[in-house]
């Protein structure tokens, strides 16, 4: 019964596309499953000239930018779904960091209690299915555009982009979820006549991750020879050295894992001109009102310290009157001292961070990762010194999703896994020096087991509440070892609701998506 209604709620839609859609206005740009692939002129291509194009191509470029307006459409909003969410999924639903706010919406991440029902589950996938429409389009029907203006080259760089943005949204889904949706062309005009037959195609079943894990890596590889080179003094276009990033991360999960390639492209990034900066702080800081005091509510941010640096690969910017909005959800915002800094915070640091920071005598990276404010809430600290991440400070701050700190480390993961433990100590060193640490002795990497303990550690400092550590435990099957022991190593931590295990290690669908969708399956464990 169920599905016969969802049949005819489609062929209700269709009916109404049919009737009232304009020839005139621009095309649709929210996916869902009776939108995907819908043209409001079904004589031409979905893109009728150039300047359709570069829309069409700014909407790609905008999908991390996208802040909250108010909208009540999530999908349209990347910070949310992109970044403050898949940070509430690396951090909290690790051991870096508490819910911080706890509720519904948050505590299961940090309990291990995660359900279809979640709401912030719910606002994510509709964000990226969105993504995937918008790459779509732009991929599929660039090259009917009949357009003088719009040269061979335009035409083949924006595909190129395009594709890779495809494969970083669906890097993200299978990494999250594991057997997805897996969508490369949009589907024909839904009509009354025809409902019966696209029915399949805008109510997709899931494909494989390793499906989409190939997918993944043909839209990247064909991308590589037009998409532009690194620039610069420009680091959100969607470059030949994002495309080599990704492969290089693609490469090292275990769907389709090759370290040998991942080591081949980590290699080819360095290449490309990339280099750490020399003073973490250049990655997160900003200028203030009087740069010889303090912040406070007297010396504001007035702008980010630095965009576009040398380390930088891939980076959302952000500029006075469209900020990242995200800062003040998660701790102060430095530009705006007292914007709504009367709730608790989301992603509080963990006491067990803070201890492997103060451990390691890592002062540098400490500062810059974690700050300290007296606030009017008490969770899971005394109120007078409350921690809170420290890395997204203001709504100048940039969006850094790829930084070469991460490829050298993902480098150093492929020797490692090669056996080749000897070349990856100086790497790992290098990156310790920028922190002002002493060098690690080789016997730090004696062994492979003693190496990955090793290398982890290092990469969790280095990228702390960035939305790594999560995905870094799943990659090299480290959930059960280091979550089903938190609560004994962090006293601060709400006991786990249930303990982690082989099914954790993917999410689960969300339940309004299953609704809407019954050709899909839950995931295993949900």
């Amino acid at each position: 019964m169920k599905q016969n209604i969802i049949f005819l709620t489609a062929v209700t839609v269709a009916l109404f596309l049919a009737t009232s859609c304009s020839l005139n206005k621009n095309p649709l740009d929210t996916y869902s499953d009776v939108t995907q692939g819908v043209s409001d002129d079904t004589t031409q291509s979905a893109l009728k000239d150039k300047a359709a194009v570069l829309s069409q191509y700014q909407v790609l470029h905008d999908a991390l930018r996208r802040g909250d307006d108010g909208d009540a459409d999530h999908s349209k909003n990347g910070q949310e779904a992109w970044y403050l969410y898949t940070l509430l999924l690396a951090e909290v639903h690790s051991d870096n960091a508490y819910a911080g706010n706890p509720s519904q919406e948050t505590t299961p991440f940090e309990v291990n209690s995660i359900e279809g029902s979640n709401v912030n589950l719910g606002r994510m996938w509709p964000f990226y299915m969105d993504k995937v429409a918008q790459a779509n389009r732009l991929i599929c029907n660039i090259d009917k555009v009949n357009d003088p203006t719009l040269t061979d080259a335009e035409r083949a760089r924006y595909k190129a982009e395009g594709l890779i943005f495809r494969a970083m949204v669906y890097f993200d889904m299978v990494r999250i979820w594991g057997n997805v949706p897996l969508i490369t062309t949009e589907a024909v005009d839904i009509t009354a006549e025809n409902v019966e037959e696209v029915y399949p195609v805008y109510f997709p079943p899931q494909t494989t991750s390793l499906e989409v894990y190939k997918q993944i890596e043909r839209d990247l590889l064909d991308a590589l020879p037009d998409a532009p080179a690194n620039n610069a003094g420009d680091k959100t276009i969607f470059s030949k050295s994002l495309a080599r990033t990704l492969l290089a991360k693609v490469y090292a999960e275990k769907t389709l894992r090759d370290y040998n390639l991942s080591l081949q492209y980590c290699e080819e990034v360095e290449a490309d001109g990339f280099n750490l900066v020399e003073d973490f702080n250049d990655l997160f800081g900003v200028q203030l009102t009087d740069p010889t005091a303090p912040p406070s509510e007297t010396n504001p941010a007035i702008e980010i310290k630095m965009r576009n640096t040398v380390e930088s690969i891939y980076e959302a910017q952000f500029t006075t009157g469209d900020g990242n909005w995200v800062a003040w959800v998660l701790s102060r915002k430095l530009d705006e001292w007292n914007f709504n800094f009367d709730f608790a915070k989301w992603i509080c640091p963990s006491r067990d961070i803070i201890k492997a920071f103060t451990d390691a005598g890592d002062t540098k990276r400490y500062t810059e990762s974690i700050v300290y404010y007296d606030v009017p809430w008490q969770i899971y600290y005394p109120k007078e010194n409350y921690p809170h991440t420290y890395k997204c400070r203001s709504a100048f701050n940039s969006i850094i999703k790829y930084r070469f700190a991460d490829v050298l480390l993902m480098k150093a993961e492929a020797l490692i896994m090669l056996g080749r433990e000897s070349e990856a100590l100086p790497i790992l060193n290098r990156i310790r020096q920028r922190a002002g640490l002493q060098d690690l002795p080789a016997s730090a990497l004696s062994g492979t087991e003693t190496a990955i303990k090793t290398y982890l550690a290092e990469r969790r400092l280095e990228l702390a509440f960035e939305g790594s550590r999560w995905f870094d435990l799943v990659r090299l099957d480290k959930v059960e070892e280091v979550m089903n022991s938190i609560n004994s190593r962090d006293a601060g931590r709400p006991a786990l609701v249930y303990p982690y295990d082989e099914f954790s290690y993917i999410l689960p669908i969300p339940q309004t998506v299953l609704d809407q969708n019954q050709n899909l399956v839950q995931n295993p464990g949900y």
